[in-house]
């Protein structure tokens, strides 16, 4: 996949950079309960085109990877590159697992009691997962075209 002759990948990687980790301090200020009422819709928002802009990241990443250019990868770069491609693995099943559990918080907001703690508890470790993987992600991209 191309737009105006790049490769679609390094463009909306950067989309993913900023919605995941925004959507993930989103989520965090909705669990403090002065602010959950003004960061409901908010944070469902952030948590959505994080969602979207991942995967989105995630696919365009796969299709990169088939690019003829890559048939002579080896070395530290091959390494690097399946590294990456491993974590950004667990990056889409940590945003898939955060975007459900936040709309769940979000739609349940009312809810008093254990379900609410336990969602609490679930948006937060999404949240940092979320954080924790983008990160991670990022940089294993970073190294495997840049690395030394």
């Amino acid at each position: 996949m191309e737009i105006n002759g790049l490769p679609l990948h390094p463009l909306v990687v950067h989309a993913a950079v900023v919605f995941g980790p925004l959507a993930a301090l989103s989520a965090l200020a909705y669990l403090v309960p002065a602010w959950r009422d003004r960061l409901r819709w908010p944070t469902v928002v952030l948590v959505l085109l994080a969602f979207v802009s991942i995967w989105a990241a995630f696919l365009s990443g796969e299709s990169f990877r088939d690019d003829p250019r890559f048939d002579a990868a080896a070395g530290v770069f091959l390494e690097r590159l399946e590294h990456h491609e491993e974590v950004a693995e667990t990056l889409r099943l940590v945003i898939t697992g955060f975007t459900v559990v936040t709309l769940a918080a979000a739609f349940l907001h009312e809810r008093k009691g254990p379900l609410r703690i336990l969602l609490g508890v679930l948006v937060a470790a999404g949240a940092i997962g979320t954080i924790v993987y983008v990160v991670m992600t990022g940089d294993a991209g970073s190294q495997a075209v840049y690395g030394q």
